[in-house]
């Protein structure tokens, strides 16, 4: 150890040494960052780091090499050989190149440390290489222990420095990476010096084409400027790359991939900007909450393509039309939100909202089909209604249900009120999904009967909740939230088993009419699980009618034909439910084969007080006759009504003038004591009493 000092010290000029160590300190730390980056890419882009961290780290060892040796304080040191002294360059960029793929091809193998000794023995191989170049005016022997330590010096810490970079432990990796480059390097260095013993010789050699100091040290200084030019180069396109493709990553996530809108993150920074910005100003922000209705239908129908295609299309359509302070941004699903800043009147947050339901409004064409779909609107506003995002956010979802249970298509702004109606909706919904475990739901049955010989013709089956603490839930308040919350289908299902069942156990075989969701029209599942159903309770498929709207007809008529064709396969009936109240015309009633028209009893309830009521009546039973489909009156209240209804042709009727919905246990009562269908018929007066007093 003191040989090597002492060589370092007393042999080497403390100029040329300290550029020497300064070269090798700042290639060491650039070349272990190089082939940590080669260790973390792939591909073509791989090759590229690998091969500028061989260039940098042999150019680092040949430059201290040769820099050292001008440091070496000796007259009989009369030039390089050029062709030796680039050769050296050579070997050692090609082995340290060689060691750091071999280091790099493994994660976990002793490939690490054996390209460290590769980049090593490079080390040794470039060095004494080098020191062939030298031309001496003398003779020179080496010391065979110092040079063998040398090797195992360069061989040992090039190990260590590609394990720190290879197995790393802590954050500090790096550095003792670049601390072991330089030992491999200066230890082989100094430690094979101080083996090296020169005697002069007083003659005169004769050479040419040799290398002076002056134009090697300016040539070592060329090469490392070149090489770290090089990596600077690199590096700031590395780093330009990199900032574009941090840009790409922000801007995926904060945009919704599939419409190119912001996306829930987006939003929320938008919002909070709008808020900070306009947090010293009187104006206001509206935070719009949007969903769309009937987007699952199309879903379902014709396929997440058309479904996205939708999306897509009412994305740009609405983007199109934003003003500066404007924006619009997909939270998923059907689910959006939109925002506008500088708003000083609630009417300026209705007319952006409007805009926006305007456009959505309009058709939306894929392939041969236009899908023509609304939208809930709900706003708050800031800071009427909070200053904090998720408050507004929160508020505007509220607003948006309110806007849902009122028949959607329609913007809605948040009221304090909003907050324990919802909530309450919230909480019966939850209650509704148990309700079939817990028993608390029961089939209820309506007359309907004949209009000329008031004889029972069928009932309709209608659902009721007996809340335990809330007593009977009105069918229109939990059957909505039932087709909000998508339990509709569940709730049908146990709707259509119940009746079929009870209905097999009448005394008489009298029809049976089950109400049919819009959503369960759109269930290509639908018509198997009707004849599962009839299988299981042994109904037969002539007894059971299905009672359809308007509403769930036109959300989809391609589909909704398909499922009632093969309704009628299986034998069951079809009727048109609130028939007037919707999209009626010849085309529906031509398309579809209904067996019955039920006119909604709006229409029945003013048939004495409203010419538009009576003409409609008087329309519908005309063009039904004509087509030979029976029609049948709901909310028959009085003898009037019955004798009008009659008189126009009217077959059957329904309301609370034969009986309000009973349960089960009092419809086979009822038709248990009409067994004798004479004794009935010859006194209808004792038909409605009977019927009366067991309702």
């Amino acid at each position: 150890m003191l040989r090597i000092m002492s060589c370092v010290i007393y042999e080497h000029d403390p100029v040329f040494l300290v550029l020497a160590v300064v070269t090798l300190l700042f290639g060491s730390a650039v070349t272990v960052r190089l082939f940590a980056r080669v260790r973390r890419t792939d591909k073509a882009i791989r090759r590229l780091w690998l091969t500028l961290a061989g260039l940098i780290g042999g150019g680092t060892i040949w430059s201290t090499h040769f820099v050292a040796m001008l440091a070496y304080e000796s007259d009989l040191i009369l030039g390089f050989e050029p062709v030796l002294t680039v050769i050296s360059l050579f070997l050692v960029v090609a082995t340290t190149t060689l060691g750091f793929y071999v280091a790099s091809t493994s994660r976990h193998s002793y490939r690490i440390e054996l390209g460290g000794l590769i980049l090593g023995l490079g080390i040794g191989l470039m060095h004494y290489t080098g020191m062939r170049a030298i031309y001496l005016s003398g003779i020179y022997e080496w010391d065979t222990t110092f040079v063998v330590f040398s090797i195992i010096f360069g061989g040992a810490f090039g190990m260590l420095a590609t394990n720190r970079i290879g197995r790393p432990n802590t954050r500090y990796s790096h550095y003792g990476a670049a601390g072991a480059f330089c030992l491999a390097v200066g230890l082989m260095h100094f430690t094979g010096m101080s083996g090296f013993t020169l005697t002069p010789l007083d003659i005169e050699l004769e050479v040419t084409r040799l290398v002076s100091d002056e134009i090697l040290g300016a040539g070592v200084l060329i090469v490392m400027a070149l090489l770290f030019l090089t990596t600077f180069i690199t590096s700031m396109l590395d780093l330009k790359n990199a900032a574009e493709s941090s840009e790409h990553y922000k801007h995926l996530a904060l945009h919704d991939p599939l419409t190119g809108i912001a996306n829930r993150l987006g939003c929320d920074q938008y919002l909070e900007k709008a808020l900070s910005e306009t947090a010293d100003s009187v104006a206001n922000v509206a935070v719009l909450s949007i969903d769309l209705d009937r987007y699952k239908t199309v879903n379902d129908v014709h396929g997440h393509a058309a479904g996205d295609h939708l999306l897509r299309t009412l994305s740009q359509r609405i983007t199109d039309i934003l003003d500066n302070g404007e924006m619009f941004g997909r939270f998923g699903g059907d689910e959006f939100t939109a925002m506008k800043s500088d708003v000083f009147t609630e009417r300026e947050a209705l007319d952006f909202g409007r805009k926006i339901l305007d456009t959505i409004r309009e058709p939306v064409l894929w392939k041969e089909t236009s899908f023509e779909i609304c939208a809930s609107v709900g706003f708050s506003l800031f800071p009427r209604d909070g200053i904090k995002p998720f408050e507004l956010m929160e508020k505007a979802d509220l607003a948006m249900d309110r806007a849902k249970m009122q028949g959607g298509n329609c913007i809605i702004g948040y009221d304090e009120k909003m907050d324990t109606a919802v909530k309450e909706r919230h909480v019966l919904a939850m209650d509704l999904t148990n309700a079939i475990e817990k028993g608390e739901l029961e089939v209820y049955y309506q007359l309907q009967n004949d209009a000329n010989s008031r004889e029972i013709s069928g009932v309709e089956a209608l659902l009721r909740w007996h809340h335990p603490e809330r007593g009977m839930v009105p069918p229109d308040i939990f059957i909505p939230i039932a087709e909000e919350t998508d339990f509709i289908n569940i709730l049908g299902k146990w709707v259509l088993h119940q009746a079929c069942k009870e209905a097999c156990e009448w005394p008489r075989a009298i029809s049976v009419a089950v109400n049919i969701a819009a959503k369960q029209t759109c269930d290509p599942e639908f018509p198997a699980m009707v004849h599962e159903t009839l299988l299981k309770t042994g109904l037969s498929p002539a007894r059971l009618e299905l009672e359809i709207t308007e509403s769930g007809i036109i959300s989809d008529t391609a589909q909704t034909l398909h499922i009632i064709r093969q309704l009628k396969n299986l034998g069951v009936r079809i009727a048109m439910d609130d028939y007037g109240t919707g999209y009626s015309s010849l085309s529906t009633l031509q398309n579809f084969p209904f067996d019955k028209i039920k006119i909604d009893r709006e229409f029945v309830k003013g048939i004495h007080t409203s010419r538009h009521s009576s003409a409609i009546v008087r329309s519908t039973v005309i063009l039904a006759n004509s087509l030979d489909i029976p029609v049948l009156a709901e909310g028959v209240e009085t003898e009037d009504q019955l004798t009008f209804l009659s008189e126009q042709g009217c077959q059957l009727v329904q309301g609370f003038l034969f009986g309000k919905p009973m349960p089960n246990a009092d419809l086979k009562a009822i038709l248990a004591a009409r067994q004798d269908r004479d004794f009935v018929a010859d006194d209808p007066v004792l038909q409605r009493q009977v019927v009366r007093r067991v309702s």
